[in-house]
Order: C-alpha cells, then structure tokens, then sequence
C-alpha cells in the first residue's frame, strides 16, 4: 500500500524537473511547491503555467499551405482544379496559397491535451478554470485525433524551444502515464505506459548524476561488443554510465509494475535483466585491456509494493553486479540520499 500518494505525485514533479530543465524556471516556481492531490491535476498546472508562458511570448506559427476557392486570385491558381470549378459552372478560383498561422502540430496537440484535461473529472475546476480561459486564445487551432499523433516524427528548432517540454508532457498525459484503481493508490496502465514511464525514470536518474557530481563522466553512451565481427550485433545502449579515471559504474534503470518474476513457486530476478547488465559490464571491461581498472554494474529497480523486494550484491568473473531498487515514495531528499549513496560507494567520493 502507498503510504502517502502526494509524495509520489510530488516526486513524479521532480522526476520532470530532471528530465525537463524547463520546468526549473521562474514560471514554474508555484508549481514546485503546490501539493497535489491527483497527478493529472500536476499535469494540469504544468501545462496552465507552460501555456501561459507562451502566450505572453506570443503562440508558435509557422507557414501553413492552404487551398481555397476564391473570388480574386491570392497565391497560386491551381489550374486543374479551378478548371473543373469552371466546368460545374462555379466562377471561383482555386488557389494555393501560404499563411502565418498558430493552427500548427504543435498548438494542434497543445489545444487537443488540454480539451483532453477539461473532460477528467479528476482534474480539480481551478485548474480547468485557467486552462479554458487560455484555449479562448486557440481558437484558429484544430484538434487532432490523438491517436494519430506521430510522437518521433516531431523535431524542434529555435524558434519553438520553449515547446519541447510541453510537447512531452502531452505526450505523458495522451499515451496515458499512471491511473489509479477505487483506492486511489497508483497502478501502471498498461506495458506501454510501463515502458514511457521506464524512459522518465531513466532520464531522471541520468540527468540527476549529470547535475550532482560534475567530477565524474555522466553519459548514456554505447557500449562496443569485443568481438572480432559486430556485423548484425544489436547496440548495447547504456542508460546510465559513470567513469571516473578508470572506474566505471554502468547503471540499468528498470520501472516494473513487479521488479521480481514468479516462476516454479520461486522469486528470482528478471532474467533478460541480468543477462544485459552482465553483458554491458564484460564487455565494458574488456576495453581496459591491461590497465588497471574497475567495472561494476547495477539494476536498479524502481521500488515497487510486493513482499519481496531484491538486494543483492554478486561478485561474477571479476566485476561486481548489483541489484538493488529506489524507493520512489519517499520524500524526495531521501531519494537524494540513495542515489548519492550508491555513486559515494563505488567511487569513494
């Protein structure tokens, strides 16, 4: 059982603040301080004060093709169309034509999420209060059929920035983060949720060791197989890797909703898991040759409420596997304390 659902929703913000740096900005001062009882009344206020923001630097537009039938000639006359309007006898002109417009992807998924938020009955009417009053603002902008929303298609350049959080909070709230069962207390969706909520925890944890301990390398880089022919070898992706001189601490952060796999009336760890990290830490290892050196792993789980949560330390063929979880449910300076403990024990920091 959840102890107190608000320290989770509350970390879930931090968790955010990590992965999005935006949300460390003035603007968003109130927001890390507010206690929230709901996590899409989270979602609701980030996106009230992200939104609000924009509008005071004015919406994104872009240049958006359009094609209507006009008395007078504006843009391009599209020939083969304005033939056959001739044709059924309608004197109107086809035309091609550009205009500067905010009914762009961008606001299109903005005005879609919010209208999304305003229909949650479990977003609290403050927040659905602020946010109806922005979408008068969205007016020119259509609405998109969210589930035709192509996420990796969607790049950012200069001019729209400032969207890149917004856009991935969006994205949290259509694909469908967290809900919750009769007692309130927070159960994963579904596997696909599962894995988006997988990539925040990732990136937190990342961009925490990034921020916190500048003495070290903090990357989430590849790790080369040692093999004399690596043709059709998938690429070993790190989620979390540390070195300092030639220490190395590769972390591979999992969210389950079990961090265990129940099998012949036994609890043992996920088995692809652990083949993984040993396969990253060998191979990692392999590329000190005959330098002195130190490679050690972990799988670090997000702590989750079975009975039987693992803490093991493995000594195989030389390097040092450790599976161990995060409690995510604590307040959040204790959730400090365990990712520093784990980076102060393997570097002696």
């Amino acid at each position: 059982m959840i102890k107190d659902k608000k320290i989770l929703i509350n970390n879930i913000y931090h968790m955010l603040s990590y992965a999005f740096q935006t949300l460390k900005q003035e603007n968003y001062k109130d927001v890390s301080i507010e206690p929230f009882d709901e996590m899409y009344d989270l979602f609701a206020a980030i996106l009230s004060n992200g939104i609000g923001f924009q509008l005071k630097h004015g919406l994104y537009k872009e240049y958006i093709n359009y094609q209507e039938d006009l008395a007078v000639v504006s843009g391009k006359i599209n020939i083969s169309e304005t033939l056959k309007k001739y044709s059924a006898h309608k004197k109107v002109l086809s035309c091609n034509f550009d205009k500067f417009s905010e009914n762009n992807l961008y606001n299109q998924i903005l005005k879609t999420t919010v209208m999304l938020l305003l229909r949650n009955k479990k977003v609290k009417a403050e927040y659905k209060d602020n946010l109806k009053k922005m979408m008068l603002y969205f007016s020119d902008v259509e609405l998109l059929n969210p589930t035709s929303i192509r996420w990796t298609t969607i790049r950012f350049q200069r001019n729209n920035q400032t969207y890149r959080m917004l856009i991935g909070i969006c994205q949290l709230i259509i694909e469908g983060m967290l809900i919750t069962t009769n007692a309130g207390d927070y159960r994963l969706a579904s596997f696909i949720d599962e894995q988006r909520m997988c990539r925040l925890y990732e990136k937190f944890i990342l961009e925490y060791y990034c921020k916190h301990f500048p003495e070290l390398t903090v990357t989430a880089s590849q790790i080369p197989w040692c093999v004399d022919d690596s043709t059709m070898l998938p690429a070993m992706q790190s989620d979390i890797h540390l070195q300092k001189d030639n220490t190395v601490l590769i972390i591979d952060a999992k969210y389950y909703s079990q961090t265990t796999q129940f099998r012949y009336d036994k609890h043992t760890i996920h088995s692809n898991n652990l083949y993984q990290i040993f396969t990253y830490v060998k191979n990692r290892d392999y590329q000190f040759e005959n330098l002195e050196h130190k490679v050690s792993g972990i799988l670090l789980y997000a702590k989750t409420e079975d009975e039987i949560q693992p803490n093991n330390v493995y000594q195989m063929h030389g390097n040092q596997i450790t599976v161990k979880t995060l409690d995510l449910n604590l307040p959040f300076v204790d959730i400090k304390k365990q990712l520093d403990e784990i980076v102060k024990e393997h570097f002696s920091l």
